[in-house]
This record gives structure tokens, sequence and C-alpha cells, in this order.
């Protein structure tokens, strides 16, 4: 069963039958939104990037994206660039495999962003989330809706953490403005 996440809502990342998680991929799927102009409805083609930003005490250690596709520990894995999209509400266009399992103790929060590299902003887009699935068996557990459009080229998206009782993930919904990561990192900040 689908828990769909409100801005700000947390979830713990627990398997139903007890346990906890060993494996998730946090996926994202877009379309770009038609535009009418003089000869009727187009779309334009929108490059959105799928970011994880990997944080020790609320330092950056690592980030995997397009350009730096596993994590240097090997936890976290880009599974490739989509520049296009359009799986809207179907499958992934991009996606970023966690181990849980691997990630380094000392790694207590990966924060995973969404930009438009192509400098579209999210009014262009439509159909856009972000959701996550227990890698182990395919179930999805948490969908956030990019919703809202407007004048924004970026979103914080979620973020997941590690406590005392284990893993959770919080949805964020927060809309920034960049075309990277490094862009976004002012306003990933007071979200940790």
């Amino acid at each position: 069963m689908t828990v769909n996440l409100a801005k700000g809502q947390q979830v713990s990342l627990t398997k139903s039958g007890g346990g906890t998680l060993s494996a998730v991929r946090m996926g994202l799927g877009w379309q770009a939104a038609p535009r009418r102009g003089l000869f009727g409805s187009r779309t334009r083609e929108i490059d959105l990037d799928a970011s994880a930003v990997l944080f020790a005490d609320g330092q950056p250690v690592d980030v995997v994206y397009f350009r730096h596709l596993i994590s240097d520990d090997g936890s976290v894995r880009h599974t490739g660039d989509n520049l296009v999209g359009g799986a809207g509400q179907g499958g992934d266009d991009e996606s970023i495999l966690v181990d849980l399992e691997r990630v380094p103790v000392h790694v207590d929060q990966i924060v995973f962003t969404v930009n438009s590299f192509t400098g579209q902003t999210f009014a262009e887009v439509r159909n856009a989330f972000c959701r996550l699935v227990d890698e182990t068996n395919g179930q999805e557990l948490a969908r956030y809706t990019l919703d809202g459009g407007g004048p924004y080229t970026a979103q914080i998206m979620a973020k997941v953490h590690r406590g005392a009782s284990g893993w959770s993930m919080t949805a964020i919904g927060t809309p920034a403005n960049g075309r990277t990561f490094q862009d976004l990192m002012p306003s990933i900040v007071p979200h940790l």
C-alpha cells in the first residue's frame, strides 16, 4: 500500500511485516506540459535531473547525480540520465538506488533533489512525482507529487534520515532555483 505524502510528512521505513528495509529506490518521473502556440499545442523536451546528497552531521560528504553515478562507498547509485522525461504517472524516468545496509554509519541523511538542467520552470512540467520503492520486492512505499508548478527550476524533494529506530523518509517539497545540486545547497541546509 502506497502512502501519498504531503509536504513535511514523515514515514518510517520499516517493513509492514516487521524488520527494516535494506534497499530502496527513489524514482522520479515527469512529462513536459503542453504549450499552446500559434499552431496548436506542443511540448518541449525538459531535462530534469535527480540527485542525492549524502550528509554527515550537517555537512555534505558525497553526491550522486548524472556526472557521478555511484557514491564513493558504492551504497548509492544513479541509474542514468534521462534527457526528456515522459513517464509521468507511470514508471520512473530517473532512479537512485540506496543500499541502506551499506550506507556508512557516519552518513545520517540523504537529501533527494530535482532540478531543471535546461532551465525550464515547473510550470512547464506535469505529472511530476518522486516515489520510494522497496527495492527487494518492488513495492511502492511512498509517493510525493511535485505539484504547484510555478516559476521554480528545482525542488528539494525528500530525505531519508537515520534515527535510533532506523531509517525514515520525510517529504520536503520545497521549491528552489538552480540548474544543479550545487546551486541548491543553500536551500537544502534548512531541511537538515
